[in-house]
């Protein structure tokens, strides 16, 4: 499978980032994928491949490109309970300096070069992310209703722009939460803006599972969730994009 290290051009720099697409030509629909807070690593890379095998061009922004190339910190292969602190202690300064207008000016660029490849089909696009990916991915779907076909969010804050910010989105939407990230109660909640919004959405906590659970590199982990997350990844993005 093809795979390229690119240059996103952005107002503030240049974002190396990771595409990887299908083999045999021709042109495919684009998601942009968002990295969790760790960033680009072995887990994403592989992530994104498997996404791209389904017939679609990936593309993962290093959001924390302002800092430097990906992966901004060193990272351990695993990133087991032991080190999450520390590694945590480097990554939140990076995390909070990344606010909500650098976030929209770098989701123009980043669209703008997703949509401009060659293997790129025309048409509209998808999002997905995880852990902050999936709050930077929601933003990117309510600056670009008329691009975004398809947002997909997995254990991440969605809510945290509050109800308003769920107004403008016109993507289908697939949220999947962790129990240890939203109860119940929270849950009804968000959904209740959802509905209020009018926004076409599937909003589920996984059973069994905390935060981070898709990070194959982390405590985190369960396999069955994943799953579930191509469960409802893939056809929600084969609804919405002109596969093929």
């Amino acid at each position: 499978m093809p795979t390229k290290t690119l240059q996103i051009p952005t107002t503030d720099g240049q974002a190396d980032a990771f595409a990887a697409y299908p083999d045999g030509g021709g042109r495919h629909p684009g998601v942009l994928m968002y990295a969790d807070g760790f960033g680009i690593r072995p887990v994403l890379r592989e992530m994104a491949r498997e996404l791209a095998g389904h017939g679609y061009y990936v593309l993962v922004p290093n959001f924390f490109y302002r800092h430097g190339p990906a992966p901004v910190i060193e990272l351990p292969e695993y990133i087991g309970e032991e080190v999450r602190p520390a590694i945590f202690a480097q990554l939140m300064p990076l995390i909070e300096a990344h606010t909500a207008e650098r976030a929209l000016r770098d989701a123009d660029a980043y669209l703008g070069f997703l949509t401009a490849q060659p293997e790129v089909s025309a048409g509209p696009v998808a999002v997905t992310g995880y852990c902050i990916g999936g709050l930077l991915a929601m933003r990117t779907a309510a600056a670009h209703p008329g691009q975004v076909a398809a947002f997909a969010g997995f254990h991440g804050p969605v809510g945290a722009d509050g109800p308003d910010s769920l107004s403008t989105i016109t993507a289908e939407v697939h949220l999947g939460h962790a129990e240890t990230d939203l109860t119940p109660e929270a849950l009804g909640e968000l959904n209740q803006a959802l509905d209020a919004a009018g926004v076409d959405h599937t909003s589920e906590i996984y059973p069994g599972t905390v935060h981070g659970f898709t990070m194959s590199d982390t405590d985190a982990f369960n396999p069955a969730a994943l799953q579930l997350h191509w469960d409802r990844l893939l056809p929600l993005l084969g609804r919405t994009l002109a596969n093929g």
